[in-house]
């Protein structure tokens, strides 16, 4: 059951959505807190704890607003309305920015963090496009929240700009039938089940990604893939040709003229490894010597001929089974 313990910041009850909140997780225990940056007692956990720490919620006021400009799906990336997840991804890039405290965060002052963006866009009078979603997977919290629905329709207040998001669920049942305007994009994260199922536990299955982006084009969403993380595990050229094979096979017509790809090659991390050594020791390794180098302080990729020999592939692969699609870029 989740969450199973909530942890809050007591002025976060003075807005609606923590009265929402509140009354809804009624009977879950509720832990103030000083600061959802700071919770000592789950930030000296040890690291086979992380997926009991997933199961707690964590409720603040989101104090942070600074807008970090960003040139390629997305003009700004922008702080939101949670930080964190439930799931629990081998490599997410999340893990880097928050160790095992990567749980989810949901930020009550949604009224306020939206109308900054708004205003953010009269004040230029540009259609900028905001990257809502980049701490956190905002289909998954509007399962608690309703946050991403509410944002949506509100947004249509905006006379400028698009709202942009990823995500790797399929719980979208909820905002097709909004009044969304063409300017909200929607970017469905796939790779191969055997992928999925080995290193993004807690996340939807590949079918049911697939049909997710189905349906929000069907109601004129904006839609994109994101061909990431690209993980070259065993035998992952066979794993990604048939991944392409079924998006090709499972994508409506309407989706493949639509939707743009991103391919975003893995980067991992000396603070994945620890985690992931301690809370699934008996998972497939992701790091390996021989496959990558440093990149920064205490970060791994792909050699540069690994990574060239993957992009070739996965370029030409579009090429024959998804010509009608464009790759936006490659990193």
């Amino acid at each position: 059951m989740f969450p199973d313990k909530i942890y809050y910041e007591p002025a976060s009850l003075d807005y609606e959505s923590g009265k929402f909140l509140k009354e809804k997780y009624n009977n879950i225990p509720w832990v103030p807190i000083e600061s959802h940056n700071r919770i000592d007692e789950l930030r000296t956990q040890p690291n086979k704890e992380f997926t009991n720490l997933k199961q707690h919620l964590v409720i603040g006021v989101r104090k942070t607003h600074k807008y970090v400009p960003n040139h390629k799906v997305s003009d700004f990336l922008v702080p939101y309305t949670s930080s964190g997840c439930t799931a629990m991804c081998h490599y997410c890039y999340l893990v880097c920015n928050y160790n095992k405290c990567s749980y989810l965060r949901i930020f009550v002052n949604r009224e306020q963090m939206l109308k900054k963006i708004i205003d953010h866009g009269i004040r230029y009078e540009k259609d900028f496009t905001y990257e809502i979603g980049s701490n956190s997977d905002l289909v998954l919290e509007n399962t608690i929240t309703g946050n991403l629905a509410w944002t949506i329709e509100e947004f249509q207040k905006s006379p400028y700009g698009s709202l942009t998001f990823p995500t790797k669920f399929n719980k979208i049942e909820p905002l097709l039938g909004l009044n969304h305007g063409g300017r909200i994009i929607m970017r469905m994260s796939v790779n191969p089940q055997s992928i999925i199922s080995r290193f993004e536990p807690g996340t939807s299955n590949l079918n049911a990604r697939i049909s997710a982006i189905n349906a929000m084009c069907d109601a004129d969403y904006r839609v994109g893939l994101l061909i990431a993380p690209v993980i070259l595990t065993e035998n992952w050229k066979t794993l990604y040709q048939e991944l392409i094979e079924t998006l090709a096979e499972q994508l409506t017509e309407k989706a493949k003229k639509n939707a743009p790809i991103e391919i975003i090659f893995m980067t991992y991390s000396y603070v994945h490894n620890a985690i992931n050594s301690e809370a699934f020791p008996s998972s497939d390794k992701l790091y390996s010597k021989e496959l990558m180098t440093g990149r920064g302080r205490g970060k791994y990729c792909y050699r540069n001929d690994l990574r060239a020999d993957g992009e070739h592939f996965l370029k030409t692969l579009i090429g024959e089974k998804l010509k009608e699609m464009s790759i936006l870029y490659v990193v």
